[in-house]
């Protein structure tokens, strides 16, 4: 794709005429979101397609909301990471304010979980989904960007069945000040060093190592990975029955490898760069994932984060927020008064009996009900001081180590098997027949006319 548009841009540069408008994909509050193809000079087609956000720079004048499309601009230009957007190229042309993007084929986790059983995922793909969306926050905040806009329908699934969030035009940008610290791993700790059956991403073969995953956010230089780690598995596929069952077949073997193989116990580096000092007193986001001090006006801080990360969660798991009330107010009233509450297994099947502390009895392999260890998991998310929250104080680093994520090596998750791959896609369909012109549609009624373009249709899913 690069390459592609650095041939294009060597010819007269990249503009708007140098891109196909095939299909509008979605709506957003400050913009419109194009599946769009790149042209060569001579018009011929590229075969690279991008996502492209069109904002009407006078409307949002207007509605004094160019702040945000600024925002969103400075945030993309910074990011550099497997599960975030990659800015391609700006495009300015005066009205229009214009952003190239990556173009994910998958649609979004709203739309994909409306085709599962039930419409709600597995516990082992709310683990991997859950996973990614993590590790993409834990770099956001190191970078100074508190999110404020998880949901669903903000994370998408690329080509190759990993995530990718998207809008960013109601995140804050903040300062944050990276700490390493050292922090010891007691025994009991799982979940840091797969142990063997463990299930996650660097299980091997009988005999030999596991690989380690790091503390903190980024810490390539404490991986040791091994040859017998790369071919991996579906991550976290086994049930905690299979697993105990694998590891008393290894159990042997094991109890003869050395104690310096292990690193339960030992010390290691963590690096925490939390934004805990960021404040804000806007009040932005989706009513059924906002945050409680958002809605009292208290201001609010990396927290939110957190918040909105346990309300993904639920909702993935339940195909349900919890809060949710009969109209906009009342899920603002339920968020700040009412008790957090989870289905029971026979609610899940159409009883109306809700447990009010939530432990109730279930599978974490996904076969039945969320069991308790994604409940806790939850529970410590959506606690309403933002002070107790779990994440308030470490960030994603004490999220890692949670129950519900052990064996999960989160040094080499971009090459687990995601639970789900997008069908490859007819973008030939996608071409005009014939030469047209587009109209992309703008708030103050201005057309951006592209030759040779077809009139965008139906969108088959939400990008913003």
């Amino acid at each position: 794709m690069t390459h592609a548009m650095g041939l294009v841009a060597t010819s007269g540069g990249i503009g708007l005429r140098q891109f196909r408008f095939l299909q509008r994909l979605g709506n957003g509050d400050i913009g419109h979101v194009y599946l769009t193809e790149l042209k060569y000079a001579d018009n011929t087609p590229s075969n690279c397609f991008f996502a492209m956000k069109v904002m009407d720079k006078r409307a949002l004048a207007a509605r004094n909301k160019l702040h945000r499309a600024q925002t969103e601009r400075d945030i993309l230009e910074i990011l550099d990471h497997p599960f975030l957007p990659t800015l391609y190229v700006h495009i300015n042309d005066g009205f229009h304010s214009c952003l190239v993007m990556e173009f994910c084929p998958g649609g979004d986790l709203h739309l994909l979980r409306q085709l599962q059983p039930n419409k709600r995922f597995s516990e082992n793909a709310v683990r991997f989904y859950a996973a990614e969306v993590l590790l993409a926050i834990e770099y956001l905040h190191m970078m100074g960007v508190v999110y404020r806009d998880l949901k669903p329908e903000n994370v998408l699934v690329r080509e190759d069945g990993h995530i990718m969030l998207s809008d960013f035009d109601l995140s804050l940008k903040c300062n944050v000040s990276p700490t390493l610290t050292r922090v010891a791993l007691a025994d009991n700790v799982q979940g840091w060093a797969s142990p063997p059956g463990s299930g996650g991403l660097c299980n091997s073969a009988a005999g030999s190592t596991s690989c380690m995953a790091p503390l903190g956010c980024i810490s390539p230089c404490s991986v040791h990975p091994v040859a017998s780690c790369l071919p991996l598995p579906r991550i976290l596929s086994m049930s905690p029955r299979s697993r105990l069952r694998r590891a008393a077949r290894r159990s042997h073997s094991d109890s003869r490898r050395p104690s310096s193989a292990r690193i339960r116990g030992t010390v290691l580096p963590e690096l925490l760069a939390e934004p805990t000092s960021a404040r804000s007193m806007s009040f932005v986001g989706t009513h059924e994932y906002l945050a409680p001090e958002i809605i009292l006006g208290e201001g609010h801080g990396s927290a939110v984060d957190w918040w909105t990360f346990g309300i993904f969660l639920y909702e993935l798991l339940y195909s349900k927020t919890p809060f949710k009330g009969a109209d906009n107010d009342a899920t603002l009233t339920n968020v700040v008064t009412q008790l957090l509450r989870f289905p029971s297994s026979s609610t899940m099947e159409g009883n109306s009996h809700v447990h009010m502390d939530g432990l109730v009895s279930g599978s974490s392999d996904g076969s039945g009900s969320p069991g308790v260890e994604v409940q806790d998991l939850i529970r410590g998310l959506l606690v309403k001081d933002p002070q107790k929250r779990l994440g308030a104080l470490r960030g994603a680093s004490e999220i890692k180590q949670h129950p519900f994520f052990e064996g999960v090596n989160w040094a080499l998750i971009r090459c687990a098997v995601p639970p789900e791959i997008p069908a490859p896609l007819s973008m030939a369909a996608r071409r005009p027949a014939n030469a047209a012109v587009v109209t992309v549609e703008s708030d103050t009624s201005t057309d951006i006319s592209d030759v040779n373009s077809a009139t965008p249709g139906t969108p088959e899913f939400e990008l913003f």
